[in-house]
């Protein structure tokens, strides 16, 4: 059956062909894709094209972007939606705003007692109910590796958690997941960190303590380290792993344990 959307597909993917040597530069600063299998790998080389043909990138001054960084930052967002099908995940939004650098942000909070307080936060991205993302290069740049950070990662982990409203740490689960098993083993963890952090505010924990800000953040976190650290992360917490497993429908452990069985590269940086 003719198709409008598959029509307009290959008609973007024919305008904005990616060179193969620009996608194998792409492919060397982001290792944390290493392993990934060449259907995934050719999903992944399209899906960029499309994601920025759907979405505004704004630089700001200071930040020079060129096809490969735009490739670098869309090939990160598309990671997560490898295996989610072809639902607009990314719905409510059309721009990413970049910065040259982390920025201050008017911040807003009620504390128990009902005070107001406001001040002017250091961030390095957000992510806007009904609004663009913001993220700044640097963090950008720093993304796609096995480290445990990734910036573009966890502001769209916000977007995911924002499709069924307020950010709360409760995306839209698939219909072979159930709520109680995600929700228990996200406010285990969640309270694990946050008792951790009480008993020692500069306690070294297993994962960024910034999870421990509140549930969505929590989410976002997790996430990141889903992609960049999945050996971390479940060893932490391996039930909030499994939850992730599930819902990104994506195995990033066991191919970070094939690479590390297998590959020389890894063998020696183990």
């Amino acid at each position: 059956m003719w198709s409008l959307s598959a029509w307009r597909r290959r008609r973007i993917l024919a305008r904005h062909p990616i060179a193969d040597d620009l996608w194998q530069r792409v492919r060397l600063h982001l290792s944390f894709l290493d392993g990934i299998s060449a259907a995934d790998d050719q999903w992944l080389r399209e899906a960029s094209v499309l994601f920025l043909d759907d979405k505004h990138l704004t630089a700001l001054p200071g930040v020079e972007l060129h096809q490969e960084q735009r490739l670098l930052l869309a090939a990160q967002a598309q990671l997560p939606l490898l295996n989610l099908g072809d639902l607009d995940w990314y719905q409510g939004f059309h721009e990413i705003v970049l910065y040259p650098d982390d920025f201050l942000s008017p911040q807003r909070h009620r504390d128990a007692s009902g005070v107001e307080h406001e001040w002017d936060g250091e961030h390095s991205g957000e992510a806007w109910q009904q609004g663009p993302i913001i993220l700044a290069w640097p963090g950008v740049m720093a993304s796609g590796g096995w480290e445990g950070y990734n910036l573009v990662i966890h502001e769209l982990a916000h977007k995911l958690d924002m499709l069924n409203g307020d950010a709360n740490g409760l995306p839209p689960l698939h219909a072979d997941m159930r709520i109680s098993d995600w929700a228990r083993a996200m406010q285990e963890a969640y309270d694990d960190l946050d008792r951790q952090l009480e008993r020692n505010p500069d306690a070294e924990t297993a994962i960024d303590p910034y999870a421990a800000e509140n549930p969505a953040e929590f989410f976002a976190v997790t996430s990141e380290y889903f992609f960049s650290a999945p050996d971390l992360l479940h060893e932490a917490y391996p039930q909030v792993y499994e939850q992730l497993k599930l819902f990104y429908r994506q195995d990033p452990l066991a191919r970070l344990r094939q690479l590390l069985a297998e590959d020389p590269v890894y063998q020696a940086r183990d």
